[in-house]
């Protein structure tokens, strides 16, 4: 498979083996662990409002790379990438995001709130509980949007960072402007989501949902029902439907979000610009709604680089282009060293 890359002209340059999930404890063991397979360990640690259930592997004195899954996928979209980037003397962390595979809640009463400012603030809040004080941050799908906020607001954490399809930041009063209606068709879960219908329809048929998302996404994936079945267990998780509906909602104004984050979306919604060393990754068959690069490259204004994967590549780099994916990821460390 192919990739061409595009300089900014001002710049030089899995088989599953994890924790049955036991949907009537709320909460793991911060030491409970078990084997991922190329994933690593799965841990578990109390971070902010969370349990977070996260793969840990590779050297731990290496420098870290944190790995974030989108919807509908699961840490295992990283299961070829992982042993790539630990090959090179890195520690690699894969955390499962609010209301998937083993991260749960501490408390009943926290909202189950999908607001793209929650869910970096996970990411930090996990950084913190492990002591690692800066990394690598690379992700598709809602895992793009939250590396993409991790580096814009906490540049100091970031070391670099990998974004499929690229600038991703968005705000309530954004998504205000109806969009041209081939595309506004993309999007017609966000508008299924926003009724009770479409809630109670992702309850009852949340892996035959995700699994229709898969193939729309990434048209040309030819993934087996292993795959399938190996990330759609993440989807087991108590919160998962809560957190995916309000994810959807909060994005059309329809759900407030929490207030303790009402300062950061303030940020966010001015669209801050990106200024460490970036990579922003395109497949040439994304199946879903995604940004032309061109709209999103002067928003990086340090060292960057876009790059297209050829060949069929959809919505999941990682899973489709994993040495494609990893070499991205290696590259962005590298930039952020010369």
């Amino acid at each position: 498979m192919k990739t061409t890359v595009k300089h900014r002209p001002a710049i030089i340059l899995s088989s599953l083996i994890f924790v049955t999930m036991l949907l009537s404890i709320p909460a793991f063991s911060q030491n409970a662990s078990t084997d991922v397979n190329q994933l690593g360990t799965l841990k578990q640690i109390n971070a902010g409002v969370l349990n977070v259930g996260y793969a840990d592997t590779g050297p731990a004195n290496g420098p870290v790379v944190i790995l974030l899954h989108g919807w509908p996928y699961d840490i295992h979209s990283f299961d070829k990438v992982v042993p790539l980037l630990v090959a090179k003397g890195h520690r690699v962390i894969t955390p499962y995001l609010r209301g998937y595979g083993t991260t749960t809640f501490l408390s009943a009463q926290t909202p189950r709130n999908g607001q793209q400012a929650a869910i970096a603030a996970d990411i930090i809040a996990l950084m913190d509980a492990l002591k690692i004080k800066k990394a690598t941050i690379a992700g598709f799908d809602w895992g793009a949007r939250t590396a993409d906020i991790i580096a814009a607001l906490w540049p100091e954490r970031t070391t670099a960072l990998v974004s499929v399809s690229g600038y991703l930041i968005g705000s309530q009063q954004g998504n205000k402007a109806p969009l041209l209606p081939k595309d506004e068709l993309l999007w017609w879960y966000q508008y299924y989501f926003a009724t009770d219908r479409g809630a109670a329809g992702y309850a009852a048929n949340t892996k035959e949902f995700a699994r229709l998302i898969w193939k729309s996404a990434s048209p040309q994936w030819d993934f087996d029902d292993t795959t399938f079945n190996t990330s759609a267990t993440a989807f087991d998780n108590p919160d998962h439907v809560a957190i995916v509906i309000d994810n959807y909602r909060w994005r059309l104004g329809l759900s407030n979000g929490e207030k303790q984050y009402d300062e950061m979306e303030k940020k966010l919604a001015a669209a801050p610009p990106i200024k460490v060393p970036a990579i922003t990754i395109e497949g040439n068959a994304n199946g879903a709604p995604h940004p032309d690069p061109s709209k999103y490259a002067s928003k990086f204004k340090g060292k960057y680089i876009h790059l297209d994967f050829a060949g069929g590549v959809g919505h999941n780099p990682p899973a489709e282009a994993p040495k494609q994916f990893a070499e991205a990821v290696l590259q962005a460390y590298q930039l952020s060293k010369n």
